[in-house]
């Protein structure tokens, strides 16, 4: 079956609008560098320069978009390597090319994925020459696709996962969707309700495989790490607020204002999801007339701390240790909230709030279990805090509550092989 060509005004303007930003992609990239989101000594693969040789053979490109996909398909890649396949995995983020050095099996080659200008793309393929692609969740680059298809090279959809604020998005483009999606082989959808947007976007072969998320091993720590901790912060009640947004921390400092009374000792500690907003996390919380300080500065807490702010990349599975009461996230804000298996994986009893529809399906398990506490406010997180911090059983309940419930859902990782193998093994008869 032929490929679809260009279709719809949408698509070809698009494409030309990224050719003509050509120009001012120096400007961009040279400000993240800036902000401390690009690595300055790798530039060159943003637009398409490979920094590693091409290994001889078939050659499997898997990409995730940041560190939440990355770490999705830990487990898929180490199944492949382990099969002896060669992997590429790109990725967009500082953090999630961080998360491939420390995770990543033997042997996998990491890149920055190149901007979504056709050049930068054209550039990324004629040296990679890919031969299948694995596009984690909802990575939608139109130039991305179209090459890699164009020059037929499948591309499967892994974990694939659709919001509803994006599904109307791409409801109201469909002049770009339609053609996009069409090019897409399999899309291997995280739940129902993804599977079922997908279709009706008109992607053409679509299957419910589950998420990945469930399958992946929590975040590892070091074990000294844990216990040094653990004996530093001793005796004392904890709560850990990860992967905040802005507009989250001062409703964290509200409610550990209004509880240090009924919980002398108090510690809460903030992980910021994006760890460059560590210094103003922690002004913040001394604004609010709180004693704060940073791990990246070296320092850790003491009997006088009461906000620890844990700037630090790769250390959430130190804290989920340390505190038997997670408040995830992006819940608060309209963000989507983070993902919550990780912590439920480690059995700590999670709060959110209402914002959570990057996890719907997740959270809304979770919360009928009982493996989980939604609040609407900060008012509610207050009180879903004073509750827990006054009675261990009740945390302990939930905790177990939701390790158990996400373990029910296990099972993605076998399916996604199973339906991807057809290919694995083209790959196998192609090399012979």
């Amino acid at each position: 079956m032929g490929r679809p060509v260009w279709s719809g005004l949408a698509l070809a303007a698009y494409r030309g609008l990224a050719a003509g930003v050509r120009p001012l992609v120096p400007l961009y990239l040279d400000r993240r560098v800036r902000r401390g989101k690009e690595d300055s000594e790798r530039l060159g693969e943003r637009y398409g320069n490979a920094s590693a040789a091409r290994p001889p053979g078939p050659l499997i490109w898997t990409h995730g978009a940041s560190v939440g996909e990355t770490l999705a398909i830990m487990p898929l890649l180490d199944r492949l390597a382990g099969r002896g396949f060669n992997i590429l995995l790109t990725s967009g983020t500082l953090t999630s090319a961080q998360l491939a050095g420390r995770r990543a099996p033997p042997g996998v080659i990491h890149q920055f994925a190149p901007l979504d200008v056709p050049a930068y793309v054209a550039r990324f393929l004629g040296h990679w020459q890919p031969d299948l692609a694995l596009f984690a969740e909802s990575e939608l680059w139109p130039n991305l696709i179209v090459q890699t298809t164009g020059r037929g090279t499948p591309v499967i959809l892994v974990n694939g996962r659709m919001s509803e604020t994006s599904f109307q998005r791409w409801s109201n483009l469909r002049s770009v969707s339609g053609s996009l999606l069409s090019r897409i082989d399999l899309c291997l959808a995280q739940s129902r309700e993804a599977a079922r947007r997908y279709e009706a976007l008109g992607t053409p072969r679509v299957s419910t495989t589950g998420n990945l998320k469930f399958d992946t091993p929590p975040p590892p720590a070091d074990a000294h790490e844990v216990a040094a901790l653990a004996q530093r912060i001793a005796g004392r009640p904890v709560v850990l607020a990860a992967s905040t947004h802005p507009g989250e921390e001062s409703a964290i400092y509200a409610a550990h204002r209004a509880l240090r009374d009924h919980s002398p000792g108090l510690l809460t500690i903030v992980v910021p999801r994006h760890p460059e907003r560590g210094a103003e996390v922690a002004a913040l919380a001394e604004r609010e007339g709180l004693v704060a300080l940073q791990r990246s500065r070296g320092h850790l807490p003491d009997q006088g701390t009461g906000v620890y702010v844990a700037d630090t990349i790769g250390e959430l599975g130190l804290f989920y240790r340390l505190a038997p009461i997670v408040f995830m996230g992006g819940s608060l804000v309209k963000r989507g909230g983070q993902n919550p298996i990780e912590p439920a994986k480690l059995e700590c009893a999670v709060l959110h709030g209402p914002h959570v529809f990057n996890f719907a399906e997740v959270y809304e398990a979770l919360d009928q279990a009982r493996g989980a506490m939604a609040v609407a406010d900060v008012g509610a997180l207050a009180r879903a805090l004073a509750l827990l911090l006054a009675s261990p059983e009740t945390v302990r309940r939930i905790a177990l509550d939701g390790r158990a419930t996400v373990e029910q859902f296990t099972g993605a990782l076998e399916r996604t092989l199973a339906a991807i193998d057809p290919y694995l093994i083209q790959l196998r008869l192609g090399s012979t």
